[in-house]
C-alpha cells in the first residue's frame, strides 16, 4: 500500500516540475529550485543536512545547497521522485512515513500556495487524521516560540495545547491547515483565530515551527 509520504513525494515532484525552477515558494528567499535542492540534500547528504539544526554544520549545508542548486532542475526533480538511496534510513517505509509525510505535505503547499491561481486542496479523512495525530505529538515543539498561549482545535472539537501561557489564542481549522500554521505558514493557512486582538497579532507573525 502506498504511504502518505510516498504520495506527497510524487505530488511535490509534480508541482515543482509544473511550476518551474524560478517560480516562488512560501519559503522566504527560496524559489522552486532552492526548495528542490533542499529536499534532495536532506535525503542524500546527511553529513550536511545536520546544518538544518546545528549551527556548527551550517557551512557544510550551505556548500551542499550550492552544489545541488547548480544541478539541472530536471535532475533534482528526478532525484525527488526516485527517493533516497537504498542504504539511507529514509529508504525504510516506516522512517520515510514518520519523517516525510508532514515534510512533503508542507513543501507541496509551499509550492501550490505561492502561485497566483492556487485553489484549496481537500484532504481525505485518513490523511487528515494522520496529520492531526502527528500534530498532537509535535504541537509543543512547533509552538515553543509562541509569544502567547496557543491552542489548536479541529472543527470536530478535538484540541491540542501547543504552548501554555496567557493570553490564549485558539486556532481552529482542518488538520492540514493547522499543520501549515504551526510550521510558520500562518499567513497562508485557512484558519480562524480567537483571542485578544493584540495576542492574535503577535501570533500571526511569530516564528513557529521546528
Amino acid at each position: 500500500m502506498s504511504t502518505h509520504a510516498k504520495r506527497e513525494r510524487l505530488l511535490l515532484a509534480d508541482l515543482l516540475e509544473a511550476a518551474g525552477p524560478e517560480a516562488p515558494t512560501l519559503c522566504t528567499g527560496w524559489r522552486c529550485r532552492d526548495l528542490a535542492a533542499h529536499v534532495v540534500v536532506r535525503e542524500r547528504r546527511p553529513d550536511a543536512a545536520g546544518g538544518l539544526l546545528l549551527k556548527v554544520l551550517k557551512g557544510r549545508l550551505d556548500a551542499a545547497m550550492a552544489e545541488y542548486t547548480a544541478k539541472p532542475y530536471e535532475e533534482l526533480i528526478q532525484l525527488i521522485r526516485t527517493g533516497p538511496p537504498r542504504m539511507s534510513p529514509y529508504a525504510l517505509k516506516q522512517i520515510d512515513e514518520a519523517a516525510n509525510a508532514v515534510e512533503f505535505y508542507v513543501h507541496a503547499e509551499d509550492v501550490r500556495r505561492a502561485q497566483p491561481d492556487w485553489s484549496p486542496r481537500e484532504l481525505d479523512r485518513v490523511f487528515s487524521d494522520a496529520l492531526w495525530s502527528r500534530l498532537e505529538k509535535m504541537a509543543r515543539l512547533t509552538g515553543r516560540r509562541s509569544p502567547v498561549g496557543l491552542v489548536l482545535r479541529r472543527p470536530n472539537g478535538q484540541t491540542a495545547v501547543a504552548h501554555k501561557g496567557a493570553p490564549v489564542v485558539t486556532v481552529t481549522g482542518e488538520p492540514g491547515e493547522l499543520t501549515l500554521f504551526c510550521f510558520g505558514r500562518q499567513a497562508s493557512a485557512a484558519v480562524t483565530l480567537d483571542g485578544e486582538k493584540e495576542a492574535v497579532a503577535k501570533l500571526t507573525v511569530a516564528e513557529l515551527g521546528l
